[in-house]
């Protein structure tokens, strides 16, 4: 049976809201000048002001499903990268991947 309401709350650690903080603002550069990415640059900036706060994150649906997508599509695009590239880059990717990694499947795991 599926839960009616859910919970949107986030306890972030202060290493987590760093590494969020700076994966969103790195999505808003590359999306402020396309029209396409409007509601996931409003969700994203919408985070991104929350996680300056101190205390439980309380985000929106849209907000966590929006973030959570952003976030699977960065962790398989470093997968990828990894995969095709030589040891060093493997080396210095493999601690962003798993970061990233035990992020979804700490806060965001369905």
């Amino acid at each position: 049976m599926k839960k009616l309401f859910q919970n949107y709350n986030f306890d972030f650690t202060k290493n987590e809201k760093k590494l969020l903080s700076t994966f969103c603002k790195q999505s808003l550069k590359q999306m402020e000048g396309d029209n396409k990415f409007y509601g996931e640059s409003k969700a994203l900036s919408s985070v991104l002001a929350k996680l300056g706060q101190d205390g439980t994150i309380k985000l929106t649906k849209d907000e966590k499903t929006r973030l959570s997508y952003q976030l699977k599509q960065n962790t398989e695009q470093i997968k990828k990268q990894m995969l095709k590239s030589w040891f060093i880059k493997k080396w210095l990717m493999k601690s962003l991947y798993t970061q990233y990694n035990n992020l979804l499947e700490t806060h965001f795991k369905n």
